[in-house]
């Protein structure tokens, strides 16, 4: 999923960092804004994958924003409404929108649709196997080798190594990881992180020095030549 970008023009502030948080958990970098004309900057500054459009918003709204888009763009959308009027529904339809949420809807939804969108537009997928310098991923066999040999990780390693190697390049939080490797609602002591990373390290010897720290921010994971 790494390097997936979508756009989310959603005013109501909680619901906006709801489901940016959300999203970033899962990997995806998310440019959010709370109007459409802000939106519009940002789909033209930033190359998008997916936008997520709440209908109604101050100064341009969902729909004026949905027709900017598809001016030069197919690429995926999902509006958001609290309205379930049919006529709003094909009105969208008919201006290209891909998919239609109503509110109150839960982000495991969310995150499900905007999935289903990426892969039928074929901007989602995952290989079976990675290789890189020193180390090979196989998600099928959901093992980790390095030239030493299989490397043997618990479930929540193997987690925090494809989560690695997927976003590899990219400063990653702490927050980002404990939310997406422990969950959303993880609320145990936050050392649990530096630990795992240090197991992690030790298991992959000497390509455990894939693994940067970043000093007051968290982790990165850099290939060695």
């Amino acid at each position: 999923m790494s390097g997936i970008r979508i756009l989310l023009a959603e005013d109501d502030v909680n619901l906006n960092k709801i489901v940016t948080r959300y999203l970033e958990k899962e990997g995806y970098l998310v440019f959010s804004a709370s109007n459409g004309d802000d939106a519009l900057d940002i789909w033209f500054d930033q190359s998008i994958d997916l936008s997520i459009l709440d209908v109604m918003m101050p100064g341009m709204d969902g729909w004026e924003l949905l027709e900017e888009i598809r001016r030069d763009s197919e690429n995926p959308v999902i509006m958001l409404t609290a309205r379930r009027d049919e006529e709003d529904r094909l009105h969208g339809f008919e201006l290209g929108t891909d998919d239609y949420i109503t509110k109150p809807f839960s982000s495991r939804e969310l995150l499900m649709r905007v999935k289903a969108l990426l892969k039928r537009s074929g901007r989602l997928s995952q290989k079976e196997v990675v290789e890189l310098p020193g180390i090979v991923l196989d998600n099928k066999a959901k093992s980790v080798k390095t030239s030493a040999g299989e490397v043997e990780l618990s479930s929540r390693e193997y987690e925090l190594m494809v989560y690695f190697i997927d976003n590899r390049g990219q400063a990653l939080t702490r927050m980002q990881l404990l939310d997406r490797i422990w969950g959303y609602e993880y609320t145990g002591d936050t050392r649990v992180l530096d630990t795992t990373i240090k197991r992690l390290r030790k298991k992959l010897g000497n390509c455990g020095d894939c693994i940067k720290t970043i000093r007051g921010i968290g982790y990165k994971f850099e290939v060695l030549e």
